[in-house]
């Protein structure tokens, strides 16, 4: 991999883009706090040490100043999915980046053409939808701004291939093509739930023996977070059924929680 890559984030997404691109080399990655840095070390730990001694976790640099990202030649920005919360921050990031760098977001829903004006520098941004446990997961949805350059598509796409991933460029329009279709068949499962009183647990069999699913439905929730299921519902323009609203509201979150439509211990 030819780029030199700085992670703006700490969380699951973040963390598992460090473990891959560790292979290849440093990523410094950017937490806020003492508490969110600590906690990324260990799930980069975590994450290195499921890849069979393929990766080592040293490679891993975890700072706290965004300055020190000024050598990366690509940022790519992961943190909570609210569109102010990433414009803020790419306007901080604009101040410290080099004027030659790859800039791209892993949003699951938001406008890339929104967040490439607040980079300031939408000739060289993409959007750079990775899936959880990234990884894992082969798939990478590259959506770009119309005034992003020949060379950021080129480089978009290079980056993709040099951390073993497969590139599809998709439109840039609320969920993209995955999360597009797969959030309405997530919350038609809900829906069901919420019709017949059925256990998620007979739901999802049902799903993953007669459908061939590798998980359920209503597990795969847990797995994402519900809280973030309902974001990018809203944002899709979905139906979030009042279950799953209700759970949020209780803080019950998923399986970063320890409870969603399942308990984990």
């Amino acid at each position: 991999m030819h780029e030199r890559l700085g992670i703006v984030g700490s969380g699951a997404i973040a963390c598992g883009l460090a473990a891959a691109a560790a292979r290849h080399g440093e990523v410094v990655l950017w937490a806020r706090s003492d508490g969110s840095a600590q906690r990324a070390r260990d799930t980069v730990d975590k994450n290195c040490g499921r890849l069979s001694g393929e990766v080592n976790a040293e490679h891993v640099r975890i700072v706290q100043e965004l300055g020190a990202l000024n050598t990366a030649t690509a940022i790519v920005e992961a943190v909570v999915e609210d569109v102010d919360a990433k414009a803020a921050l790419w306007r901080e990031l604009a101040q410290v980046t080099n004027d030659t760098a790859l800039l791209g977001s892993t949003t699951s829903s938001l406008s890339v053409a929104q967040l490439a004006r607040a980079s300031g520098a939408p000739e060289r941004f993409v959007g750079l939808h990775v899936f959880n446990p990234v990884p894992k997961m082969k798939l990478v949805e590259l959506a770009f701004p119309q005034e992003a350059s020949a060379q950021t598509r080129e480089r978009a796409t290079a980056l993709c291939e040099g951390l073993g991933k497969t590139a599809v460029i998709v439109p840039d329009i609320p969920g993209f093509v995955v999360n597009r279709l797969l959030f309405p068949y997530l919350f038609s499962a809900v829906a069901l739930q919420e019709e017949t009183g059925l256990a998620a647990e007979a739901i999802d069999t049902c799903m993953q023996l007669g459908a061939g699913h590798p998980m359920g439905p209503l597990a795969l929730l847990d797995f994402v977070g519900l809280d973030v299921a309902q974001a990018i519902g809203e944002a899709i323009g979905a139906a979030v059924p009042a279950s799953l609203t209700a759970l949020v509201g209780e803080g019950a979150l998923g399986r970063k929680s320890g409870r969603g439509f399942y308990t984990y211990n």
